[in-house]
């Protein structure tokens, strides 16, 4: 998966970033490394609230992958 981000310069220095496609989804870093640091912590965050329990049947499959 791919996600677009807008890095902006904060007014005291370092930058913050959102992600458009994930609203809410932001963070700052005081260096533009800390901030791709950050992003990608803020992202699985935003990405992992209020999912629901899920009854997972017999021959199903549960599977996790890395976006």
């Amino acid at each position: 998966m791919k996600l677009q981000m807008i890095i902006h310069n904060a007014e005291d220095g370092g930058y913050w970033a959102q992600v458009p496609a994930i609203p809410g989804c932001v963070t700052q870093g005081d260096s533009f490394e800390e901030l791709l640091e950050n992003i990608y912590e803020a992202v699985e965050g935003c990405l992992s609230v209020d999912i629901e329990k899920v009854e997972i049947a017999e021959d199903d499959r549960l599977m996790e992958i890395t976006v």
